[in-house]
């Protein structure tokens, strides 16, 4: 059922509104100052991660009101911060964070990147078991790591929900402030929503 929780909301409903986003999408940045992923040395934020030739801005402590994230953020922090990390604790993934994962430069390449790393979460999901749900999540969850592996199930899959929600409404936000694919006050190969 925990497994289920995330698989019908993805394979129904998310995933087919993530296909086809261009690039202009995915870095599109509908405020001033918007945190993003972008070219190093391009950075706006007092901190920009990455391994690759892209970086990711974030600083901590996060400032008061937190910038406008865009949809390469987004999907960025849920790859990473989200599932890597956490397949790297908990799957066998390799080990990964912030500073040293390798960001896509293109929004067909972080869908690759979202894609795979959301079937190694459900494939280790899958293979806790019962017992797998009951035992402690670990030192890997700081304070939380005494909670049972069930309630970081439930917490990870609220996050990507909440997050790829966010994400379908920037790409509707997108369609209709650009203009493209607006036809009669519908977007093109979507229903309202």
């Amino acid at each position: 059922m925990l497994r289920d929780q995330f698989t019908w909301h993805w394979r129904h409903l998310l995933r087919e509104r993530l296909t086809g986003m261009t690039d202009d999408e995915y870095f599109w940045e509908p405020a001033p100052g918007s945190w993003s992923v972008r070219p190093r040395g391009t950075g706006v934020a007092p901190v920009q991660a990455g391994a690759g030739a892209m970086i990711i801005d974030f600083a901590f402590p996060e400032p008061d009101p937190a910038p406008f994230t865009t949809i390469a953020w987004r999907l960025g922090h849920v790859t990473v911060g989200v599932l890597a990390m956490r397949n790297a604790s908990h799957f066998g993934r390799d080990p990964v964070d912030y500073y040293t994962f390798d960001y896509a430069v293109t929004a067909e390449q972080a869908l690759a990147q979202l894609d795979d790393e959301i079937a190694t979460w459900l494939d280790g999901v899958e293979s806790l078991g019962e017992d797998g749900l009951h035992r402690a999540c670990g030192e890997a969850e700081g304070h939380f790591a005494e909670d049972p592996m069930s309630r970081l199930v439930l917490h990870i899959h609220r996050e990507l929900l909440h997050h790829l929600a966010e994400v379908c409404l920037l790409r509707d936000l997108y369609l209709h402030t650009q203009n493209e694919g607006v036809q009669g006050g519908q977007v093109s190969g979507r229903g309202s929503s």
